[in-house]
């Protein structure tokens, strides 16, 4: 099956949802507009509602203010998560995303429910090690300030699956954590794998807890096994430059795998690479890329059974019509690994 990573580089609300769609029509996804103002931007997207969280319209940035007494907002806060009913507060609004109120009207007009929608969320690594406080300091290594991120962004998923599972036999709820991809880094070598796997579980179980299946999306490359212990449903990665990542780690993979688990193949590249791609080429990439985590003893079968193809990342910062041929490159692969896959 086809799906996408969440931006795509149009100021056009009902041009990037129609697109949406046609091009993935069994797990249509809504779409961040960040080309279309600073409140589409990664982290500002998914700031409402969080108590001390600025945003600084004149300066394009977002920012947590910490200093004074905000225990009684904290206070406020926790009591609404502690509730686990209604998560209006958190709610992400039309100001702020065009795309999901667009794709919410076009999917209630529709007589049938789709077989997935998806929905995301930055996830709380990548917020977190982002957004600064008043010092300029990242809001990661303030204790009381990460809870209260990471239950905020829990309860922005909570929100979302609920908005959009009328409309679908299953939510589809991916976190984006591209800053996992330097983890381990010298810049984060004071980020604990214990915190991250902790902060991811804290997430899924969220998203469990409305009965949507949990994704973590990183562009680039980590250390896989962390996604697995967080108790994550679907790994999305960038399978064109790092498709030999995955076979690294066969214990981990191998567990996910055997317990439901799936894989999100971004195996379509989402840079000037696409240009010279075609959707037969990169289908045999996949296959390669697939055959080494076979040679690691993982039966091949399982592997195309619990496989996604997806692009390798948003397209928020190309060009439109590359990032066209992104999508309709996408859902040509999954047809051709299909016919490859019922001739077996």
């Amino acid at each position: 099956m086809a799906t996408g990573i969440g931006s795509m580089p149009f100021d056009n609300p009902e041009y990037a949802v129609n697109l949406s769609l046609s091009t993935f029509p069994e797990a249509p996804f809504w779409p961040q507009l960040p080309k279309r103002g600073l409140t589409e931007q990664m982290e500002v997207q998914y700031s409402e509602g969080i108590p001390r969280a600025v945003v600084d319209r004149e300066n394009n940035r977002l920012t947590f203010d910490t200093t004074g007494d905000f225990s009684g907002e904290f206070a406020a806060f926790y009591e609404t998560y502690m509730t686990g009913g209604d998560f209006s507060s958190l709610a992400i609004t039309p100001a702020f995303s065009a795309g999901l109120y667009l794709m919410e009207s076009k999917l209630k007009a529709r007589s049938r429910k789709l077989p997935f929608v998806k929905v995301q969320t930055t996830g709380p690594c990548s917020f977190a090690l982002t957004v600064v406080d008043e010092n300029k300091r990242a809001i990661f290594y303030n204790d009381m300030f990460r809870d209260v991120i990471v239950k905020a962004l829990a309860m922005k998923c909570r929100w979302q699956i609920r908005k959009f599972q009328p409309f679908a036999d299953r939510v589809i709820c991916f976190v984006d954590e591209p800053i996992l991809s330097a983890y381990g880094s010298s810049t984060y070598v004071s980020v604990k794998r214990e915190d991250v796997v902790s902060l991811l579980r804290e997430m899924a179980d969220a998203i469990h807890a409305d009965r949507a299946l949990a994704g973590v999306h990183c562009c680039g490359n980590t250390e896989w096994s962390i996604l697995v212990d967080a108790g994550i449903d679907i790994i999305s990665f960038d399978a064109f430059e790092f498709g030999e990542t995955m076979a690294m780690y066969p214990e981990a993979i191998r567990r996910h795998l055997g317990r439901g688990g799936l894989i999100a193949w971004g195996i379509v590249p989402t840079s000037d690479a696409i240009v010279e791609q075609t959707p037969a080429g990169l289908a045999a990439k996949l296959t390669s890329v697939m055959d080494l985590l076979a040679a690691k003893g993982i039966d091949k079968p399982t592997i195309a059974k619990s496989a996604l193809v997806t692009p390798s990342c948003g397209t928020g910062s190309m060009s439109p019509a590359p990032a066209e041929k992104v999508f309709q490159t996408t859902a040509a692969v999954s047809a051709l690994m299909r016919q490859q896959d019922s001739a077996r």
